[in-house]
């Protein structure tokens, strides 16, 4: 298949706050909060969610087609996704903006408290799918991701017009979208990602029911966080793939971006969803053992090891020909 990401480019400002965030919280005061953190440690890492899946899928050895729009601050980031096998070439270089920038605390649960600086971003909605397409030959599949909300409406009704698939990942974007919104970003996808969270408010936005939102979409994947991820599709009974034991958990920045990194890699390789799950299991669980959505690596032999204990030997089998890893 040739997949096609299209979404956000950002450098990420990630932070560890050592305490937790809920016990700043008065309960009696939420309408009115006020207040500052004071933080241990800041990490400057690539990031955003389109560049974070393409990064993952080329490090499992497939060559993402990136679509996106950065600032003319891109050129060190650009060498550094094509040597991990992305292709850049369709990315959208403002004049005006610098890359966008993405600003998150992480409290000692796990919790974060995040902004999002659009810069550049915002002229993603001035891109065309089209002239992508044809420069590569054609596209199999074109996942939306999180980005400017008109370039995310923009990139579905093209795919719609086009009859090209496409996956529909909303995400951070749901806190901002309405329900017209939404429901035109769903509807006909033939993947939908959210986490159990997302699930909850795009039916509580959408009106829609979880028969009716699964009644519109060809395959609905919810991740769990620990709990691993769900799979499901009309008239067949749900898939839940177990997670993958982490060694370390250090950061879940990025953590579902590679999950769809893993998962659009298994579909690639023309694999079950239950693989597809499992693959984007463990991808995530790597990036859950780092900071910043791109500072792990992946060599074969340690990811079959890891997959074979997690998943058994004879679903390792399936995946350990396709595997290739080329940039540990």
């Amino acid at each position: 298949m040739r997949i096609a990401v299209t979404g956000s480019i950002a450098t990420d400002h990630l932070m560890t706050f050592p305490g937790s965030f809920g016990d700043q919280l008065i309960a009696e005061q939420l309408d009115r909060v006020s207040l500052s953190f004071l933080v241990d440690d800041l990490q400057i890492r690539r990031g955003g969610t389109a560049a974070n899946i393409c990064f993952g899928m080329g490090c499992l050895g497939l060559s993402p087609v990136l679509v996106g729009a950065v600032g003319d601050d891109f050129a060190d980031y650009r060498s550094w996704l094509t040597r991990h096998g992305v292709d850049c070439d369709s990315v959208h270089v403002s004049d005006l903006h610098h890359t966008a920038r993405f600003l998150c605390t992480t409290d000692e649960h796990h919790n974060q408290i995040a902004s999002f600086y659009t810069g550049a971003m915002a002229e993603a909605r001035l891109i065309e799918l089209r002239p992508v397409s044809e420069r590569v030959g054609g596209l199999d599949l074109i996942m939306i991701s999180p980005n400017d909300p008109e370039a995310m409406l923009r990139h579905t009704d093209e795919c719609r017009q086009r009859g090209i698939p496409f996956g529909a990942d909303i995400s951070q974007q749901l806190a901002r979208m309405e329900g017209e919104e939404i429901r035109a970003l769903v509807d006909g996808a033939a993947y939908l990602f959210t986490n159990d969270y997302e699930k909850a408010l795009v039916e509580q936005k959408t009106g829609w029911s979880d028969e009716e939102v699964l009644s519109r979409v060809g395959v609905r994947v919810t991740t769990l966080g620990p709990k691993g991820a769900r799979i499901d599709r009309q008239g067949e009974p749900s898939v839940h793939v177990p997670p993958t034991p982490e060694i370390r958990k250090v950061d879940p920045t990025g953590v579902g971006d590679a999950f769809r990194a893993g998962f659009l890699s298994g579909l690639s390789w023309d694999l079950s969803l239950e693989r597809c799950g499992q693959i984007g299991n463990l991808t995530a669980t790597y990036v859950l053992e780092h900071v910043g959505g791109q500072e792990y690596q992946l060599g074969k032999g340690a990811f079959i090891e890891r997959f074979t204990a997690a998943y058994g030997a004879a679903a390792a089998a399936e995946v350990e020909p396709r595997l290739v890893c080329h940039y540990a």
